[in-house]
C-alpha cells in the first residue's frame, strides 16, 4: 500500500483559484501512480485535518501565496507531525518576504535590482527613479503589481499594491528577457523564457494563468554561458534562502547580467505552470515530478 496523502489545496489566498487547479492536476498524477489521497481546503478543513492527521502519511502543498508559502500552514503541519515537500517555515517565510530575500541574495553575491520599501501610511521618497515596478511585499503571483513609467501613475500603483499589505516595494524596472529556472532535489532544470503576449507589458497574472496568453520556451533560446549563470544563481537562491526539496527562481536577463527577482518555494502545478515545463524537458513526466516530491517529502520526515 502506497504512503496516504492529505492534498492541502485553495486557502483564502488571492491565489485560490489557481491553487484549486494545481490541486486537481496533483490529485490526478498522485491517483494515477497509486497513491491514496483526500483533499483539504485550509479555508475551511484544518480542524478536520488536525484531528485525523493520525491516518496520512503526509501531506501534499498546492498553496500559493499567503497562508500556503509564508510558513504559516508548515508550522501548522510540523505540529502535527506531518511531513511535507518544499520549504520548512523559515525558508517559506523568507522567500515570501521580497524584502528580506532580497537582502539575502545580496548576502550571497547575487546581482538584484535596486528596489525601495515603503511602508502604508509612510512617507514617499520624490522622485522615485523611473520606470520602477511596484508591487506588495509578500504576494505571489505578480498580485498587485504595476510597472510605473510617469510620475502621475505612481500613486495609483502604490494604491492598488496597498490593497493587499502594508508593505510595497518599488523596485528598478530593467527592461529584458524573462527567465525562470527551477531546482529539483539537488539538481537545476532547464531554463525556460517567458514571452508575454503583446496584451500583457509583463508575466502578470492573467498571463500566468491564461492558456495561450504567454510563449513559454524551454530550453530558452540563450548562450548557453547565461542558461549556466541562471542555473548556479537559481542554485544559490535556493540555498540563500535555505530552502529544501524544489523550488524556482524568477530572473530577468538585462544589461548583459541574470539579475534575481523572487523565489517561489511551491511552484504552480497547472497546465500552464512553468515548473513541469521544465521537468518535462529534464525527463520527468508530470506523474514522475509529484511522485519525486513525494519521495523527497518522505525523506525528510
Amino acid at each position: 500500500m502506497k504512503p496516504k496523502v492529505a492534498l492541502l489545496c485553495g486557502g483564502r489566498s488571492a491565489e485560490r483559484e489557481v491553487s484549486l487547479k494545481s490541486g486537481e492536476a496533483v490529485e490526478r498524477a498522485l491517483r494515477a501512480r497509486g497513491y491514496p489521497v483526500e483533499r483539504f481546503d485550509p479555508a475551511t478543513d484544518l480542524a478536520t485535518l488536525a484531528r485525523r492527521a493520525g491516518e496520512f502519511d503526509l501531506a501534499f502543498l498546492a498553496l500559493h501565496g499567503p497562508g500556503g508559502e509564508d510558513g504559516t500552514i508548515q508550522g501548522f503541519l510540523d505540529s502535527l507531525g506531518l511531513p511535507y515537500q518544499g520549504a520548512g517555515v523559515l525558508g517559506s517565510a523568507l522567500a515570501m518576504d521580497k524584502a528580506l530575500s532580497k537582502l539575502l541574495y545580496r548576502e550571497a553575491g547575487l546581482p538584484v535590482p535596486r528596489a525601495v520599501e515603503l511602508r502604508k501610511g509612510g512617507p514617499v521618497p520624490s522622485p522615485l527613479p523611473l520606470p520602477a515596478v511596484v508591487k506588495p511585499a509578500s504576494q505571489g503571483s505578480s498580485v498587485g503589481m504595476s510597472i510605473v513609467e510617469r510620475e502621475e501613475d505612481l500613486a495609483e500603483a502604490l494604491e492598488r499594491a496597498f490593497r493587499y499589505e502594508d508593505r510595497v516595494l518599488v523596485e528598478e524596472y530593467l527592461a529584458g528577457r524573462e527567465l525562470t529556472v527551477g531546482v529539483l532535489g539537488e539538481e537545476t532544470l532547464p531554463v525556460v523564457e517567458i514571452i508575454p503576449g503583446e496584451k500583457h507589458r509583463f508575466f502578470d497574472y492573467e498571463a500566468k494563468y491564461t492558456p495561450g496568453a504567454t510563449q513559454e520556451i524551454c530550453p530558452a533560446e540563450i548562450p548557453e554561458e547565461v542558461a549556466r549563470k541562471a542555473q548556479e544563481y537559481a542554485l544559490r537562491a535556493h540555498e540563500a534562502l535555505r530552502l529544501r526539496h524544489y523550488s524556482r527562481t524568477d530572473f530577468i536577463y538585462a544589461r548583459g547580467e541574470v539579475y534575481v527577482l523572487e523565489t517561489n518555494t511551491i511552484p504552480g502545478m497547472t497546465e500552464t505552470s512553468l515548473l513541469p515545463l521544465a521537468a518535462r524537458v529534464a525527463g520527468y513526466s508530470f506523474e514522475d515530478l509529484v511522485e519525486r516530491l513525494v519521495e523527497l517529502a518522505l525523506a525528510a520526515s
